[in-house]
């Protein structure tokens, strides 16, 4: 497994294995792996000729400092995971190397999917998540990148960026890995208290419940349903709950049969913020 810490280097070396034929696959990460991550390595490993990560702890997506300072770092973990899990070149850049004019993001239309959920609080987060993501894939020039679907409103973001910008990627996306208790697998979750991180089978136990009364009681008796859940939960602070369309990402007042939805869910346990998705149609 190669390393590398600069663009021109990381440029230089890819630029000896491009063919008419050749295939890179891309798994962007801000470390902290977890199988979730190895998953996608695998996925990539499976498909392409060569298989690349990135670890950035991008500072333009977080919209507080303290979540960016509080992230956990563990690089030295992270490269000894990425070569047991067939991982062949692994760039690591300097905030510096990324942003060589100051950190500060390209501000982007994608017609309305960022200003939903995740967008409505994190103000400025998908501007900075569009222009990592960008710079990344301008620089390893991918085939394929990869990404996990409990971070859905994100992959329609990349999908929408992708179009918008011309970019020859493939975004693909890969189921969301958990915990045995059923707990989306996060980076975040190694900020958890063991009693929080047991009790956080909830989120995904709620998620499932919705899938089962979705159709047959009204959307706004759900929505109540899930807020009670939660009013009455000594742990875990609901953010936001919501049924949308997977297309557009809005909030959806009735059942279409024609159409795609997810749930998605917001939960806080004391300042450590969890997020899950799940289908509705499959």
């Amino acid at each position: 497994m190669k390393v590398f810490k600069t663009k021109k280097e990381l440029k230089m070396y890819l630029s000896e294995f491009r063919s008419e034929n050749a295939t890179f696959g891309f798994v962007p990460t801000m470390g902290a792996l977890h199988r979730g991550h190895l998953s996608l390595l695998h996925a990539s490993s499976k498909n392409n000729d060569l298989t690349i990560a990135s670890i950035f702890v991008n500072p333009t997506q977080f919209n507080k400092r303290e979540d960016l300072d509080n992230y956990p770092r563990t690089l030295k973990h992270d490269l000894m995971l990425l070569e047991k899990n067939l991982c062949d070149v692994v760039f690591i850049p300097s905030t510096d190397e990324i942003y060589t004019n100051g950190v500060s993001s390209q501000h982007f239309d994608f017609d309305g999917l960022e200003n939903e959920m995740e967008g409505k609080y994190r103000e400025g987060h998908f501007n900075g998540v569009g222009t990592i993501v960008k710079k990344l894939f301008e620089i390893v020039l991918p085939t394929n990148a990869y990404f996990g679907e409990k971070d859905f409103q994100q992959l329609q973001i990349i999908r929408k960026l992708v179009k918008k910008s011309t970019l020859k990627v493939n975004v693909i996306s890969c189921a969301t890995h958990r915990e045995t208790n059923g707990l989306a697998m996060s980076s975040r979750n190694s900020r958890l208290t063991s009693e929080e991180r047991d009790a956080a089978s909830i989120i995904f136990q709620i998620l499932c419940a919705v899938k089962n009364k979705i159709g047959k009681i009204p959307l706004k008796a759900i929505d109540q349903w899930v807020s009670e859940q939660f009013e009455k939960h000594p742990l875990f602070k609901l953010e936001y709950f919501t049924i949308a369309n997977e297309e557009t990402l809005k909030k959806i007042s009735e059942i279409s049969p024609q159409k795609n939805y997810r749930a998605f869910i917001a939960v806080y346990a004391r300042e450590v913020r969890l997020i899950d998705t799940i289908s509705l149609n499959s």
